[in-house]
């Protein structure tokens, strides 16, 4: 058998910054590996969710100089949990200001769960300004797959988890717990925002890994963290991340000539297979893994030895 590949050692970046990216926002951005390596840019999930020390340590520090950044209102970005000037095609415009900060032509792109998402909307967008993509847990954020996650789907899979999710929104409201959920966290009621931010997202911490992660819930239920998280997400889920219905698999066909890889977990409650299956076969020139035994995080070991490998296989433009 062989032997799964794991992170490489950890790193420090080797510089990082804040970009004015305009409407008030500064984008926190670190630049990690050999300057003047192959260019990457590594896209975060949630949305909302920031970038952590181990994100660095996807990509070998010798063949790649990679860029991460917290996207706007999260990680160390300011100012914190703001929704104004949020939206997909502003996130999406910040990687152009990026890239142009960078200097590059080309950059290959690898994003993961909403990180996907904005990958797919970057790329086809941009085409030509994407060397390759590495896309892991597919989330093309239609409204069937926030149903599945918010309403009804996983709910049944997890019952004494989604207790406990439904626990802040009153009954009558439960009709519609994205929402429900998007009015409190953009409420006056300070209290009662932060309890629906920690519920909201430990909902995803505890369902994102096939097996329990005490460590990972934890991390989720971090206030600070789960503020921006919750706001954010919900913010952008309740405008469907202004995108049309099936946009991003609709318009898969512009994605044809850039080389890239999908990897999605078998069991991913988040993000169902349907969907990174419809997107491979979209989009043939993507590698396509379907990975037994894996839930939704990065970190579950077969999905992360596939993401080791992809940006091995890229590393050399």
């Amino acid at each position: 058998m062989t032997d799964l590949r794991e992170l490489y050692p950890e790193i420090e970046p080797y510089t990082t910054g804040m970009l004015d990216v305009g409407d008030g926002h500064l984008v926190y951005f670190e630049r990690c590996g050999t300057p003047g390596a192959t260019p990457a840019v590594f896209l975060h999930g949630g949305p909302g969710g920031g970038i952590s020390p181990s994100h660095r340590r996807l990509f070998d520090p010798e063949r790649y100089d990679v860029l991460l950044f917290d996207q706007r209102g999260c990680g160390k970005s300011t100012p914190h949990a703001a929704l104004e000037a949020n939206t997909t095609w502003h996130l999406v415009a910040d990687i152009e200001r990026l890239r142009e900060m960078v200097g590059v032509e080309r950059w290959l792109v690898f994003g993961g769960s909403w990180g996907s998402t904005l990958s797919l909307a970057y790329a086809q967008t941009h085409p030509e300004r994407v060397s390759a993509l590495i896309l892991r847990g597919i989330y093309t954020a239609t409204p069937a797959e926030m149903r599945w996650y918010y309403q009804f789907g996983v709910s049944q899979m997890f019952p004494e988890k989604w207790e406990r999710f439904l626990a802040p929104i009153a009954p009558a409201d439960r009709g519609d717990m994205l929402r429900a959920y998007h009015r409190l966290l953009t409420g006056d009621d300070s209290v009662r925002q932060l309890e629906a931010a920690k519920a909201w997202t430990i909902w995803e911490g505890e369902t994102i890994t096939l097996l329990p992660d005490a460590a990972m819930s934890a991390a989720f239920g971090e206030g600070h963290f789960a503020l921006a998280f919750a706001r954010i997400e919900t913010h952008f889920f309740v405008h469907d991340c202004w995108l049309e219905d099936g946009q991003l698999l609709r318009d898969a066909g512009r994605l044809a000539g850039i080389p890239g890889t999908i990897v999605h977990g078998r069991y991913d409650m988040p993000c169902p297979s349907y969907y990174a299956y419809a997107l491979h076969k979209a989009w043939p020139e993507a590698e396509f893994h379907l990975i037994e035994g894996a839930g939704h995080a990065y970190s579950e070991p077969g999905i992360l030895d596939q993401l080791i490998r992809a940006t091995d296989r890229f590393a050399n433009g």
